[in-house]
Protein backbone atom coordinates (compact mmCIF):
# COMPACT_ATOMS: atom_id res chain seq x y z
CA UNK A 1 0.00 0.00 0.00
CA UNK A 2 1.29 3.35 -0.89
CA UNK A 3 1.75 5.98 1.46
CA UNK A 4 1.72 9.39 1.08
CA UNK A 5 -0.56 12.64 -0.35
CA UNK A 6 -2.80 11.66 -3.73
CA UNK A 7 -1.47 12.50 -7.34
CA UNK A 8 -5.41 12.63 -8.30
CA UNK A 9 -5.82 15.20 -10.90
CA UNK A 10 -6.97 16.49 -14.01
CA UNK A 11 -4.04 16.37 -16.40
CA UNK A 12 -5.35 18.52 -19.07
CA UNK A 13 -4.53 21.33 -17.31
CA UNK A 14 -0.79 20.17 -17.53
CA UNK A 15 1.47 23.27 -18.60
CA UNK A 16 -1.53 25.60 -18.81
CA UNK A 17 -0.59 28.16 -15.20
CA UNK A 18 -3.74 29.26 -13.34
CA UNK A 19 -3.48 32.61 -11.54
CA UNK A 20 -5.49 34.65 -8.93
CA UNK A 21 -6.70 37.92 -9.86
CA UNK A 22 -3.69 39.13 -8.15
CA UNK A 23 -1.47 37.41 -10.70
CA UNK A 24 -0.31 34.46 -8.14
CA UNK A 25 0.25 30.96 -9.39
CA UNK A 26 -1.99 28.46 -8.28
CA UNK A 27 -1.10 25.14 -8.14
CA UNK A 28 -3.52 22.06 -8.54
CA UNK A 29 -3.45 19.45 -5.56
CA UNK A 30 -1.92 16.81 -8.08
CA UNK A 31 1.03 19.40 -9.00
CA UNK A 32 1.42 19.94 -4.80
CA UNK A 33 1.62 16.25 -4.12
CA UNK A 34 4.16 16.08 -6.90
CA UNK A 35 6.14 18.75 -5.54
CA UNK A 36 6.20 17.03 -1.80
CA UNK A 37 7.22 13.89 -3.24
CA UNK A 38 10.07 15.13 -5.57
CA UNK A 39 11.26 17.45 -2.39
CA UNK A 40 11.21 14.18 0.26
CA UNK A 41 12.30 11.48 -2.38
CA UNK A 42 14.94 13.03 -4.55
CA UNK A 43 17.84 12.73 -2.37
CA UNK A 44 17.38 8.58 -1.93
CA UNK A 45 16.38 8.28 -5.99
CA UNK A 46 19.49 9.89 -6.82
CA UNK A 47 22.17 8.08 -3.90
CA UNK A 48 20.45 5.06 -4.89
CA UNK A 49 20.88 5.35 -8.65
CA UNK A 50 24.57 7.34 -8.17
CA UNK A 51 25.79 3.66 -6.37
CA UNK A 52 25.15 2.14 -9.73
CA UNK A 53 26.00 4.37 -12.51
CA UNK A 54 29.07 5.63 -13.41
CA UNK A 55 29.23 9.61 -13.37
CA UNK A 56 27.24 12.29 -11.33
CA UNK A 57 25.83 13.49 -14.73
CA UNK A 58 24.16 9.82 -15.74
CA UNK A 59 22.68 9.77 -11.81
CA UNK A 60 21.31 13.09 -12.22
CA UNK A 61 19.82 12.03 -15.25
CA UNK A 62 18.01 9.48 -14.04
CA UNK A 63 17.12 10.41 -11.35
CA UNK A 64 15.16 12.91 -12.81
CA UNK A 65 13.52 10.89 -15.45
CA UNK A 66 12.24 8.45 -12.18
CA UNK A 67 9.80 11.63 -11.18
CA UNK A 68 9.15 12.60 -15.23
CA UNK A 69 7.71 8.59 -15.13
CA UNK A 70 6.11 9.37 -12.10
CA UNK A 71 4.24 13.28 -13.61
CA UNK A 72 3.63 10.80 -16.69
CA UNK A 73 2.06 8.09 -15.25
CA UNK A 74 -1.73 9.33 -14.77
CA UNK A 75 -3.15 7.88 -11.49
CA UNK A 76 -5.86 8.02 -9.09
CA UNK A 77 -3.80 5.93 -6.39
CA UNK A 78 -1.57 7.74 -3.81
CA UNK A 79 1.51 9.28 -4.63
CA UNK A 80 4.55 6.53 -4.82
CA UNK A 81 6.64 4.91 -1.79
CA UNK A 82 10.12 5.09 -2.09
CA UNK A 83 9.75 0.95 -3.27
CA UNK A 84 8.39 2.53 -6.40
CA UNK A 85 10.37 5.10 -6.94
CA UNK A 86 13.37 2.82 -6.71
CA UNK A 87 11.84 -0.15 -8.95
CA UNK A 88 11.55 2.70 -11.67
CA UNK A 89 15.09 3.99 -10.98
CA UNK A 90 16.43 0.56 -11.50
CA UNK A 91 14.57 -0.23 -14.68
CA UNK A 92 15.86 3.14 -15.88
CA UNK A 93 19.65 1.85 -14.62
CA UNK A 94 18.78 -0.92 -16.81
CA UNK A 95 17.55 0.67 -20.38
CA UNK A 96 21.34 2.99 -19.47
CA UNK A 97 23.36 -0.16 -19.38
CA UNK A 98 21.47 -1.94 -22.53
CA UNK A 99 21.81 1.21 -24.40
CA UNK A 100 25.76 1.45 -23.35
CA UNK A 101 26.71 -1.77 -24.33
CA UNK A 102 24.63 -1.43 -27.67
CA UNK A 103 27.09 1.78 -28.02
CA UNK A 104 30.01 0.13 -27.34
CA UNK A 105 29.29 -2.94 -29.57
CA UNK A 106 28.68 -0.46 -32.54
CA UNK A 107 32.06 1.46 -31.70
CA UNK A 108 33.88 -1.41 -31.46
CA UNK A 109 32.10 -2.87 -35.00
CA UNK A 110 32.73 0.64 -36.48
CA UNK A 111 36.52 0.51 -35.14
CA UNK A 112 37.13 -3.69 -36.98
CA UNK A 113 35.57 -2.10 -40.36
CA UNK A 114 38.38 0.90 -40.58
CA UNK A 115 40.70 -1.43 -39.71
CA UNK A 116 40.05 -3.53 -42.61
CA UNK A 117 39.29 -0.70 -44.32
CA UNK A 118 41.98 1.67 -43.86
CA UNK A 119 44.56 -0.41 -41.94
CA UNK A 120 45.63 0.03 -38.37
CA UNK A 121 48.14 3.40 -38.73
CA UNK A 122 45.42 5.43 -40.80
CA UNK A 123 43.85 8.79 -40.00
CA UNK A 124 40.53 7.42 -40.56
CA UNK A 125 41.27 5.11 -37.48
CA UNK A 126 42.48 8.02 -35.11
CA UNK A 127 39.49 9.86 -35.73
CA UNK A 128 37.10 7.10 -34.94
CA UNK A 129 39.64 5.95 -31.48
CA UNK A 130 39.51 10.04 -30.74
CA UNK A 131 35.46 10.26 -31.45
CA UNK A 132 35.11 6.92 -29.33
CA UNK A 133 37.05 8.65 -26.21
CA UNK A 134 34.19 11.57 -25.98
CA UNK A 135 31.17 11.96 -23.73
CA UNK A 136 28.35 10.96 -25.64
CA UNK A 137 27.11 14.42 -26.42
CA UNK A 138 30.51 15.30 -27.53
CA UNK A 139 30.34 12.74 -29.97
CA UNK A 140 26.84 13.73 -31.02
CA UNK A 141 27.66 17.34 -32.03
CA UNK A 142 30.41 16.82 -33.95
CA UNK A 143 28.49 13.96 -35.95
CA UNK A 144 26.18 16.60 -36.53
CA UNK A 145 28.57 19.13 -37.74
CA UNK A 146 30.74 17.63 -39.74
CA UNK A 147 28.80 13.83 -40.82
CA UNK A 148 25.23 15.50 -40.87
CA UNK A 149 27.02 18.57 -42.66
CA UNK A 150 24.58 21.33 -39.84
CA UNK A 151 25.30 24.50 -39.29
CA UNK A 152 24.96 26.10 -35.61
CA UNK A 153 21.94 27.15 -36.36
CA UNK A 154 20.32 24.27 -37.35
CA UNK A 155 22.62 21.95 -34.61
CA UNK A 156 20.70 24.48 -31.88
CA UNK A 157 17.49 23.15 -33.41
CA UNK A 158 18.24 19.52 -33.37
CA UNK A 159 19.47 20.12 -29.52
CA UNK A 160 16.70 22.53 -28.58
CA UNK A 161 18.96 24.90 -27.22
CA UNK A 162 20.13 28.21 -28.18
CA UNK A 163 22.49 28.84 -31.21
CA UNK A 164 25.23 30.33 -28.84
CA UNK A 165 24.66 27.67 -26.55
CA UNK A 166 25.30 25.25 -29.94
CA UNK A 167 28.47 27.18 -30.67
CA UNK A 168 30.01 26.75 -26.83
CA UNK A 169 29.01 23.38 -26.79
CA UNK A 170 30.70 22.47 -30.67
CA UNK A 171 33.34 24.17 -29.57
CA UNK A 172 34.39 22.42 -26.15
CA UNK A 173 33.28 19.33 -28.39
CA UNK A 174 36.40 20.26 -30.50
CA UNK A 175 38.80 20.88 -28.09
CA UNK A 176 38.04 17.64 -26.54
CA UNK A 177 38.40 15.73 -29.80
CA UNK A 178 41.67 17.42 -30.14
CA UNK A 179 43.03 16.28 -27.34
CA UNK A 180 42.32 12.77 -27.53
CA UNK A 181 44.06 13.13 -31.52
CA UNK A 182 47.29 11.37 -31.36
CA UNK A 183 50.21 13.25 -31.26
CA UNK A 184 51.37 14.46 -35.27
CA UNK A 185 47.48 14.84 -35.74
CA UNK A 186 47.21 18.38 -36.60
CA UNK A 187 46.37 18.24 -40.27
CA UNK A 188 43.21 16.54 -39.32
CA UNK A 189 42.58 18.70 -36.60
CA UNK A 190 42.78 21.54 -38.75
CA UNK A 191 40.77 20.01 -41.76
CA UNK A 192 38.04 19.95 -39.28
CA UNK A 193 38.25 23.21 -37.49
CA UNK A 194 39.31 21.74 -34.90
Amino acid sequence: MRNGPRLAGNNTDRGRLRTTHQGDIVLSERELAFIALHKDSYPAVFRFVRRRVESPEVAEEIAADVFRVVWQKESDEECPGIAWLLTIARNLIGNAYRSRDRQRALQEKLRATAVLSFGDGSENLAVHDALAGLREKDRDILQLAYWDGLGAAEIAGVLRCSESAAKVRLHRARAAFRKNMPAGAESITQRMGA
